[in-house]
């Protein structure tokens, strides 16, 4: 994997994209120390089906303008839970109910977090938003 330290940076760049197409209750997980096939999950929310396909658009716009193309994109055509394979960086973009039947937050909830927003929903500007971190 990536050293830590970019792969964070990368991944926060990545969150960034899913607020900018309003994706709401934005976490970052570092699981580098609980598995091996990723360093870090974005997990977001979408209200509706075009609308989880319009955040997980704009992560990949995001990911190709950093030169760092996805390496693959499950579940686009459903809407319910896309998620976009981006090497060290996961992202799950998750209608409501998928997102609490999956509950990722809760199966990684030994990974240090970041979430984003005072509510988490995301829909702060950049300038005003407060990144709070649990990471020990």
């Amino acid at each position: 994997m990536t050293e830590k330290k970019d792969v964070l940076t990368w991944a926060h760049v990545v969150a960034e994209a899913v607020i900018a197409r309003k994706g709401h209750q934005v976490v970052v997980l570092d699981v580098s120390a609980l598995t091996s096939f990723a360093d870090v999950f974005v997990i977001a929310t979408g209200t509706s089906g075009r609308h989880a396909r319009s955040v997980a658009d704009g992560v990949v716009e995001c990911a190709k303008q950093h030169d760092n193309a996805p390496l693959g994109v499950e579940g686009y055509e459903d809407g319910e839970w896309v998620l976009i394979d981006l090497n060290d960086v996961i992202v799950h973009v998750f209608q409501g109910e998928a997102r609490s039947h999956y509950d990722l937050e809760r199966l990684w909830a030994d990974a240090p977090s970041t979430s984003y927003g005072d509510d988490g929903t995301g829909d702060l500007n950049p300038s005003e938003r407060s990144v709070e971190s649990s990471a020990p």
